[in-house]
């Protein structure tokens, strides 16, 4: 039995590739890959957003692997792929991509979105978000 692996794992300030993160979780056994991004919006609680920026701690990057071995050690698991992007975003750009593979459906849904959940929770990553009314906040970093 091959043991589970994280395929890919970084924050970076290029463009997130979804393909690149479903082929990097291929696996002849698995008969399930579940993919995600998270993708900017143009609003947020109501109020129209015109663009984003994410800074990341130096840690970031590290504490995204540990949190996809952490998803890739359950035995369910085959691959894990999982990628944050850092910088200016647009709307429309995305922002986080993430991917799971396992034998069945039930179990890469579960996983992926465990996988996305704790990279939001745990991720030190600022988002800073400009309005269309000229004004700005900071959110999102644990």
């Amino acid at each position: 039995m091959t043991a589970p692996t994280l395929a890919l794992g970084e924050v970076t300030d290029q463009p997130l590739d979804l393909a690149a993160h479903e082929a990097a979780v291929a696996d002849p056994r698995a008969g399930a890959v579940v993919s995600f991004q998270g993708v900017v919006r143009d609003h947020d609680h109501g109020r129209a957003v015109t663009s984003l920026e994410y800074e990341g701690h130096p840690s970031a990057e590290r504490i995204l692997r540990e949190v996809a071995a952490e998803i890739a050690a359950d035995p369910e698991v085959y691959s894990v792929a999982v990628s944050h992007r850092i910088g200016p975003l647009a709307i429309g750009d995305v922002a986080l991509v993430a991917a799971v593979s396992t034998a069945h459906r039930a179990a890469a849904f579960t996983a992926c979105a465990r996988l996305v959940d704790e990279v939001k929770a745990r991720l030190p990553i600022w988002k800073r978000q400009v309005f269309a009314d000229g004004t700005e906040e900071w959110v999102n970093c644990p």
